[in-house]
């Protein structure tokens, strides 16, 4: 299967020497699409942490990985090495630096991780100007079809039904997705989850409650969508509301659910501090509406965070809501100025909320959308209009990334 991150690739090494960090959650398809680097170049390596020989290689050090690697080899072109779960090493920031340092412009370097790579958050970060993060996220309905880069954000729509039911199913991570089977689907979800938890969680933070936050895990299975009410959570698993906001962001990290943040610049009496709880694998959601919205969520996650990543501008996703109950569900941002909304509906046999003009008005957004999941395809341009109107799930989610 093509991936638009296979692209990425293509173009990052086309243009720039920085090390190339793919983030994203567990079984994504970062280490997939790192190995198609490998047609890239006649000289590849691929480098696992969690190989014991690979291990025992990237420990002996920088200059025993270089030659291992072959940098003092001649080839037809440039080579590549692609260091797998590297952020399990206590000491990866300072091998890459030396590798990238002693290494930079006779090779590519690719590094991937299922936890978060978040260094560029932190100030003193020993790797800057050493590398360009993406934010890898599973399939969406646009990269079935679409992995061509392009410097505008929104795509001309397209017409793939059984592909979009089937991502509804199955969701977007390939392996599901690819086999159709439902049992496999169970089955793989319950093994991803207990995976995060039991492995990756233990033997990456100091969380030792594991069966709670199990719980809390299950919990968002039933409360996806919903507001975040930490005192509730923090009753329901018995424990203290810092703690609960602490193990969130740990599930957070390890990309198990999401957040998004009410906006509330020029929205008088707005919702200033509860965000809403998003699942990154949405068919994990039980109930069906709030499985569709979160379907949304994730396209348009996807969405902002590729098109900030690949320096088209700043983007940023939210919701609105005030202290009158006036919501609306998504709110995406162009350097920090409202550009559309989006209201997730089931059905398209209700009228366009009234929030949504209420919204636009006082934004100034220049689109509004009420999406529905029970209309089918349209081939007009979502974008065409600058009026609150009803638009097919298909059409909308295949403008996007």
């Amino acid at each position: 299967m093509k991936r638009i991150y296979k692209t990425i690739i293509e173009e990052h090494f086309k243009h720039d020497q920085q090390m190339l960090f793919f983030i994203g959650p567990r079984q994504a398809g970062k280490t997939t699409v790192s190995l198609m680097a490998k047609e890239l170049t006649d000289q590849f390596t691929f480098l696992n942490w969690d190989n014991i020989d690979h291990r025992a290689l990237i420990l002996k050090g920088t200059a025993i990985v270089s030659d291992y690697v072959g940098i003092n080899k001649m080839s037809a072109k440039t080579p590549v090495v692609v260091f797998d779960e590297l952020h399990k090493y206590g000491k990866w920031k300072i091998f890459l630096k030396g590798f990238f340092d002693i290494n930079k412009g006779k090779i590519h370097i690719i590094v991937t991780g299922s936890s978060r790579l978040d260094v560029y958050r932190k100030g003193g970060d020993s790797l800057m100007g050493r590398y360009f993060p993406y934010r890898l996220h599973p399939l969406s309905l646009a990269e079935l079809h679409r992995v061509e880069l392009s410097d505008d954000e929104i795509h001309k729509p397209e017409n793939h039904s059984q592909d979009f039911k089937r991502l509804i199913e199955y969701g977007g991570f390939p392996e599901p997705f690819l086999k159709q089977n439902k049992r496999f689907l169970n089955r793989w979800k319950s093994l991803r989850q207990r995976q995060l938890i039991r492995e990756d969680i233990r033997d990456l933070s100091r969380v030792q409650e594991l069966g709670q936050i199990e719980l809390l895990a299950e919990i968002f299975k039933h409360q996806s969508t919903q507001l975040t009410n930490y005192t509730t959570l923090a009753s329901q698993i018995n424990v203290s509301v810092d703690t609960v906001r602490r193990w969130i962001k740990t599930l957070q990290s390890f990309f198990y659910c999401f957040t998004i943040q009410p906006w509330s610049k020029n929205v008088p009496r707005s919702l200033l501090k509860e965000p809403k709880i998003y699942l990154w694998d949405w068919t994990s959601v039980v109930d069906e509406g709030s499985r569709f919205e979160n379907c949304v969520a994730c396209h348009l996650l996807k969405a902002v965070q590729f098109w900030t990543d690949r320096g088209l501008g700043n983007y940023d996703l939210w919701f609105i809501r005030d202290k009158e109950k006036r919501e609306v569900d998504f709110l995406v941002t162009r350097e920090s100025k409202p550009w559309f909304l989006v209201e997730v509906k089931s059905s398209s046999n209700v009228s366009i909320s009234k929030n949504l003009y209420y919204f636009q008005e006082k934004l100034k957004a220049k689109h509004a959308f009420q999406v529905v999941f029970d209309k089918d395809y349209i081939a007009k341009d979502c974008f065409a209009y600058s009026t609150p109107v009803i638009v097919p799930a298909q059409t909308f989610l295949s403008q996007l990334v």
